[in-house]
């Protein structure tokens, strides 16, 4: 499933599962399915997919997705704890209701998000602004040779003309409607007494609990308090960073009267590099070599991410085995704030064999005499002679496929075909 077709979860209906998923048996997989990952995924992975999905549908950034990020938020709450995870894989998603961990008892998915991010929850959000997370795609080069990029935003800051109090002194007063509560509260009658008592926002001061006397209104922020402005902010990429390493701009965030500004905090995304995969702090690579650079040496050049070229050889009389994986030490990742130390370069070799008929038949005494002898055995009469076929994984499959096709088409026992 992917992350777009997300399944609907709490009062929402869903499958039930109990099957085996990579060796691992769970109940229901609705959770997994929001995170876009499967029921054998680690926690890195977890969090990997969290964070992704987090910053892409978070409320600031698509105001219509309110549902699905808390969706999603309840989803990594549950499955990055260990006790919650293996209690929904037991018994679903009732299984976590019944432990007391119902629509009810789940956090706020801000506050994960502030955890998960660094902004500090609630109690934090009530003292200070909230931050503004970005999250900046660099390039396995960018991690490697380190990087600055610079990064527009659009802030509010607190208008210079009013100083922050929307208009002149004695301007903001209580407003009338709420009383200065920020709230309103209807009567509903539903029949003989019978009463239903309803908050809501108030409408004319939108929860501020006051307003701001419309002739005494500052022209510059229209009474607003802020203003927007266009801030650019330098973003300095250290050798050895990773991906989802968060830098962090203190106090560049949004700007509210009473209120200490929020952090800028900048999340990196690494790209998938055509080459090299980046393990820690050790760069993986593949390399294909022939049947006779496998026996008999081979020397190789290999491009570096900072543009160096390595001469790679094997030893004299050394034989590289297919899948075999050989480091070079000290050419991996730069170590982060120490980047003079680097982690390794993991190479796994692939031996590329020759086709059919590559040498003559009356050659090939000359090759096994110069190859380890091989291994005889005792023919008797008993014994029968089989071929080996080719066989093609695909085809079979596809084969198998159409069967299965077949039989779906066919008449159930016991099924009358009528016809007019």
């Amino acid at each position: 499933m992917t992350q777009a077709a997300y399944p609907l979860i709490g009062s929402m209906a869903q499958a039930t599962y109990t099957e085996m998923w990579g060796g691992k048996m769970v109940k229901e997989r609705g959770y997994y399915d929001i995170l876009g990952v499967e029921p054998t995924a680690s926690p890195d992975e977890i969090k990997k997919a969290y964070r992704k999905l987090a910053l892409k549908y978070h409320p600031d950034k698509n105001p219509n997705e309110g549902e699905r990020f808390k969706l999603i938020s309840q989803a990594y709450e549950v499955l990055s704890d260990e006790k919650k995870r293996d209690l929904y894989d037991k018994g679903g998603e009732q299984a976590i209701k019944e432990g007391g961990l119902g629509s009810g008892g789940f956090s706020s998915p801000m506050d994960i998000f502030d955890m998960f991010f660094g902004g500090g929850g609630r109690m934090n959000r009530e003292r200070k602004g909230k931050n503004v997370v970005h999250q900046m795609s660099v390039s396995l080069e960018d991690l490697y040779n380190g990087a600055t990029r610079k990064l527009a935003l659009q802030k509010n800051v607190i208008c210079e003309k009013c100083e922050g109090h929307g208009g002149k002194k004695g301007a903001v007063e209580n407003c009338p409607t709420c009383k200065g509560r920020g709230i309103q509260v209807h009567v509903q009658q539903l029949g003989p007494g019978m009463v239903q008592q309803i908050q809501t926002m108030c409408s004319d001061c939108h929860g501020q609990g006051e307003r701001i006397n419309p002739k005494y209104r500052c022209r510059n922020c229209n009474g607003n308090k802020t203003v927007r402005e266009k801030k650019i902010i330098e973003v300095h990429i250290d050798k050895g960073m990773k991906d989802g390493q968060k830098i962090t701009f203190h106090g560049e965030g949004d700007q509210e009267p009473g209120l200490e500004p929020g952090d800028v905090i900048i999340v990196l995304d690494q790209k998938d590099h055509d080459t090299f995969q980046r393990r820690g702090d050790d760069l993986m690579t593949k390399m294909d070599i022939q049947l006779v650079e496998a026996l008999c040496g081979f020397r190789r050049t290999l491009q570096t991410l900072d543009k160096r070229t390595l001469l790679i050889t094997s030893k004299a009389g050394e034989v590289i085995k297919h899948g075999a994986l050989k480091c070079v030490l000290n050419e991996g990742m730069p170590i982060y704030r120490d980047p003079f130390e680097k982690g390794r370069l993991v190479i796994q070799f692939f031996v590329i064999f020759p086709e059919d008929g590559w040498l003559p038949l009356h050659k090939l005494h000359h090759l096994e005499a110069l190859l380890p002898q091989r291994d005889d055995i005792m023919v008797t009469e008993d014994m029968e002679y089989v071929e080996l076929s080719k066989f093609d994984p695909e085809a079979e499959r596809r084969h198998f496929a159409g069967e299965a096709y077949e039989e779906d088409e066919r008449p159930r026992a016991g099924v009358q075909c009528h016809t007019s």
